[in-house]
């Protein structure tokens, strides 16, 4: 496997002229080239405070100290919310850890199985929400995510699978995409084990871990299986070249910055593909040519973060397609303003709208299951 031995930003400015050069050495210069998006008024004070107490920038010094347990050099990010750890009886999930082999020739994956306490097994089998935690590919691990897939495996009576998998630069793509795909394959695979219904499945995560979802969803769809019943995209990290207007909005401002998301891509894909608009589209999911046959999907994102224009635009070419999409841009949304500001009011609106997607989603499902039953008997 191609390794990644060095994701530093390139500092070569590109020709202006050039477009292809432009996509493939971007640069970061620590303030925005165009004007911003103004950030909602709750949120910008947090993001005031944040910039105020800067943390340590992304570099491959830096990497270690802010990775959770089980990446290489991590640290533990701390216990998980109280509601997905522990045995206490009255919590509204039941937790389990569990080690599934990885793909062919790699190590095994840790999987964190979430689910609805009091479960009754004889009720029949449960919708399955795999997700893959964020951190730009290179940071970040299941357990920051546990509260998010927690709330919906109690609110929507779900199966909860969380995904441990490979980071760059040590392990760069396809490392990371692969583990995501085969513990997909896995849940369903072992759907009756977990309580699940393999035939309501959907893939899920923010930022990094969207980019997963929307990637196994395209390999499922590629591969012949296993089947997918709807793609919940947060704010999904899908363009490698870091050329449309919001890349160039929120440089150095914001949560996620154009300057992470530069050395980000770099650590991922390596220096010859980084920026490219040749990458992998299993990597970069902007870069598929293809958009049909895909299950539907759920895509939200802020309009003052970096995401916003690839964002809209896979929703856009999903439409053209003939696909569904359901595209939630909330106005003055930095990246992940559901987390840095879970009581704001469109962190709220937000929850309800992806609730709302989930349920009309799986009902979908339990529909056509029992069309297909009827007609089995009729």
């Amino acid at each position: 496997m191609r390794r990644a031995a060095d994701c530093r930003i390139a500092g070569r400015p590109a020709d202006p002229a050039d477009a292809r050069a432009a996509a493939v050495a971007p640069v970061a210069h620590g303030a925005p080239s165009l004007t911003p998006v103004p950030f909602d008024a709750e949120i910008a004070p947090i993001l005031a405070a944040l910039a105020a107490a800067p943390a340590a920038p992304l570099t491959p010094e830096t990497l270690p100290a802010l990775r959770g347990p089980g990446a290489p050099g991590g640290t533990d990010p701390g216990p998980g919310p109280e509601s997905a750890r522990g045995p206490d009886p009255d919590a509204a999930v039941r937790v389990e850890e569990r080690l599934i082999p990885g793909p062919a020739g790699a190590p095994d994956i840790e999987l964190t199985v979430l689910r609805p306490a009091g479960s009754d097994p004889e009720a029949g089998p449960l919708p399955i929400l795999v997700n893959f935690h964020g951190g730009g590919m290179i940071v970040g691990h299941r357990s920051w995510e546990h509260d998010r897939l927690a709330a919906l495996v109690a609110a929507h009576r779900a199966v909860g699978v969380n995904v441990e998998y490979r980071l760059a630069p040590e392990d760069p793509f396809p490392a990371g995409i692969e583990d995501a795909y085969a513990a997909t394959a896995w849940a369903a695979a072992h759907a009756a084990e977990l309580g699940g219904d393999p035939d309501a499945l959907v893939v899920m995560g923010g930022s990094a871990g969207g980019a997963f979802a929307a990637a196994v969803a395209l390999m499922a769809r590629d591969r012949g299986g296993p089947a997918i019943a709807g793609q919940l995209l947060l704010c999904p990290m899908l363009d490698n070249t870091n050329t449309t207007v919001a890349s160039r909005q929120y440089d150095g401002i914001g949560t996620w910055t154009r300057e992470a998301n530069l050395f980000a891509w770099r650590c991922v894909l390596g220096e010859e593909l980084a920026y490219s608009p040749d990458a992998p589209a299993y990597a970069a999911p902007a870069r598929v040519a293809e958009l049909s046959g895909l299950p539907p999907a759920f895509i939200e994102v802020g309009s003052a973060e970096m995401f916003r224009d690839e964002d809209a635009d896979y929703a856009r070419r999903i439409w053209e397609a003939g696909g569904e999409a359901e595209l939630h841009v909330w106005s003055g949304g930095c990246h992940g303003f559901d987390r840095y500001a879970p009581d704001s009011e469109i962190a709220r609106a937000a929850l309800a709208s992806r609730d709302s997607w989930l349920r009309r989603v799986l009902r979908g499902v339990a529909r056509e299951g029992a069309e297909d039953e009827g007609v089995a008997h009729g």
